[in-house]
């Protein structure tokens, strides 16, 4: 390993998990070329994980073994990065509930870009898919994971989640996804509306 390569190494293992790790961050260290050539060469080492064009991150050590950093953590560098608001599939939010075991083979974020970029983990692949502005509301409150569990599900299967999804959330977040119901879909707000009658009648 050359010095520059251990250089980077060094700076790199001082960072926590997920950080990104770009060719301009160490031109102290080396000519742009050399540093370019040293980050190739690290992730076809497996000494780094590439990520995506021009974007490295360090794998995580231990007893189990070396694996790629959480995506979960990648995705949260690259939103500050880009100022785009990166959120967890549905499927993910539902599995977060309890509303599902399924669990995706490929990893999906939601954008509120049109474009649709893929990432690469090692061998998982993480896709950012353009989701509609209601998707976002509430964010990573469980209210906001509700939002987009159900969403997932659909008009045809949301409605038997709901009574389940509705003793997971706090009241707080029973209350904040109430209060937003005039900024979802039509077929949305007609089952939140039945699930807060049935509470009154209760």
């Amino acid at each position: 390993m050359t010095a520059l390569s251990a250089q980077i190494l060094e700076r790199a293992g001082r960072r926590p998990e997920g950080s990104l790790l770009a060719a301009k961050e160490f031109l102290a260290l080396g000519k742009r070329d050399a540093v370019d050539q040293a980050l190739r060469r690290l992730a076809n080492r497996g000494q780094l994980v590439k990520i995506t064009r021009g974007r490295y991150a360090l794998p995580v050590h231990s007893r189990f073994g070396t694996r790629p950093p959480a995506p979960e953590l990648v995705m949260a560098r690259l939103q500050d990065e880009q100022g785009d608001q990166l959120l967890s599939s549905g499927v993910a939010a539902a599995n977060a509930l309890g509303l599902t075991t399924q669990v995706p083979v490929q990893q999906t974020f939601l954008s509120r870009t049109r474009s649709r970029k893929r990432y690469r983990f090692g061998k998982q692949e993480v896709t950012l898919r353009q989701a509609p502005r209601w998707q976002f509301l509430l964010a990573d409150r469980p209210a906001g994971q509700a939002i987009r569990a159900l969403a997932w599900l659909g008009p045809d299967q949301a409605g038997a989640a709901l009574p389940k999804l509705r003793k997971a959330l706090p009241q707080q977040d029973w209350d904040a996804l109430l209060a937003v119901r005039a900024e979802l879909p039509s077929w949305l707000v007609e089952l939140l509306n039945e699930q807060a009658a049935q509470e009154l009648h209760c």
